[in-house]
């Protein structure tokens, strides 16, 4: 899986899967447009809601939900089982992302690049363009982005200082793991599952959607954004320890923690410096 946002990713495979034959006829009604798709709100799992098959419906002269049934039928059976796929009336199609998914996403964003060598851009794969009419409204909403920033940068250093993580710092501004976070058990189930830990990762997820879909991106508040995810890392870190007993007695779940200070960072230094045009501090 490429490093790009999951949003792209799953918009990819219901595409893919707009041609399965429903009547005889294929179902082709959007060809062309976009696939109405949306983040599901937080439940502690991501998941991604389409209304495609309503869409559709008319124009294909069939019901939504055999519709649904025949997309999500061939979503099932030719996503190498990156998502668990059900319909619900009356035709909405829910994409969830499978816990080995959302490990493959998060490792392609935290590792460095020696190890992922198909980052073409850093931080993000995509172009992302800073947008020169975009005013800034609020200092203190700023600063609180910039603080969230620069103690995830704080904690990184001190983590790799102890030997808790080996990062690689040859960015200046950017820390990434010099190996592979072990974001799965032994069970293959993710290892974060501190609500705030989800909690957390829905909300990367979101601005990283933002970030790398340009057709949600022109019209989001990015202050919003990334105070929304500055409040995030903050519940994360006020509720979910590093040091003390987890270092010592379970050091796997220290990095896979630390391993969201890795990604919360770099979308921080996403929103600042390639949507606000300010800069991310390393210090304050």
């Amino acid at each position: 899986m490429g490093c790009t946002s999951i949003k792209r990713l799953v918009n990819g495979y219901l595409a893919s899967s707009l041609g399965v034959s429903t009547n005889n006829e294929e179902v082709t009604g959007i060809k062309g447009r976009n696939i109405p798709l949306y983040q599901g709100g937080y439940n502690q799992k991501i998941l991604y809601i389409s209304g495609v098959a309503m869409r559709i419906s008319k124009s294909q002269n069939s019901p939504a939900m055999k519709i649904a049934e025949a997309i999500a039928g061939h979503l099932s059976q030719n996503s190498n089982s990156l998502f668990n796929v059900q319909v619900v009336s009356p035709g909405w199609i829910y994409v969830e992302l499978m816990d080995s998914t959302l490990a493959d996403w998060l490792h392609c964003f935290t590792v460095n690049r020696n190890e992922n060598s198909d980052l073409e851009q850093f931080p993000l794969k995509e172009k992302i363009t800073c947008d020169p009419h975009y005013q800034l409204t609020n200092s203190l909403t700023i600063f609180n982005i910039q603080y969230a920033y620069s103690r995830c940068f704080s904690l990184l250093r001190l983590a790799h200082q102890e030997r808790l993580i080996e990062l690689d710092i040859t960015d200046v501004k950017i820390f990434l793991s010099a190996k592979a976070i072990p974001w799965l058990n032994s069970d293959q189930k993710l290892r974060l599952n501190h609500p705030d830990e989800s909690f957390l990762i829905h909300q990367l997820v979101k601005v990283v959607d933002n970030l790398v879909c340009t057709d949600s991106g022109s019209s989001i508040n990015w202050e919003k954004a990334g105070i929304n995810l500055s409040q995030a890392f903050e519940r994360f870190w006020s509720s979910c320890r590093i040091w003390g007993e987890v270092k010592i007695h379970s050091p796997e779940l220290a990095q896979g923690r630390l391993g969201l200070l890795i990604l919360t960072q770099l979308v921080l230094r996403s929103v600042l410096e390639d949507k606000l045009g300010i800069v991310a501090p390393v210090e304050l």
